[in-house]
């Protein structure tokens, strides 16, 4: 991992994500993020680890995985640019639930998990704001992860 230069509340005011985030909170979160750079199949984190961190992806792929009995690891999405990878680290028991690697270069927004809780836990506003932010990250990660099992272990006479 190669990290560059801080992070300003206008680089993330370009990001989807934080879309109409005031600029005081995008301050707060850019003094606990930086930039970083990732190469092609660096492992971000595998499931049951703690999870400590997350990631606004800038530039490249990620996939998601989940370990499944019999099958090993199982890719349930591909996270684009402009996505983020990782909630875990909002929810105790602040374990991953899923692992992730790079399938090419990345450049991302990498935020230090304890740092937000600890904004979050100063300004009830921004915490509602990006729990509602992370709520729809997690419901379309579960709907993904839901449609991959049901390819993975639907009956062939079932898919016609």
């Amino acid at each position: 991992m190669k990290t560059t230069d801080g992070v300003t509340a206008a680089d993330l005011a370009e990001q989807r994500f934080f879309s109409g985030v005031p600029e005081p909170h995008l301050a707060a979160l850019g003094a606990v993020a930086e930039a970083v750079d990732f190469p092609a199949g660096h492992r971000f984190f595998d499931e049951g680890e703690p999870a400590q961190r997350f990631w606004l992806l800038r530039s490249g792929k990620v996939a998601l995985d989940l370990q499944v009995p019999g099958r090993g690891a199982v890719v349930v999405e591909t996270l684009p640019a402009s996505a983020v990878l990782g909630w875990s680290w909002l929810f105790p028991p602040h374990r991953w639930r899923f692992g992730a690697v790079a399938l090419e270069p990345v450049t991302a927004f990498a935020f230090d998990g304890p740092g937000v809780r600890e904004l979050c836990a100063a300004d009830p506003g921004l915490g509602r704001d990006l729990a509602l932010r992370f709520g729809a990250v997690m419901g379309d990660r579960l709907e993904a992860t839901r449609v991959r099992m049901l390819d993975l272990y639907a009956h062939p006479e079932e898919l016609r």
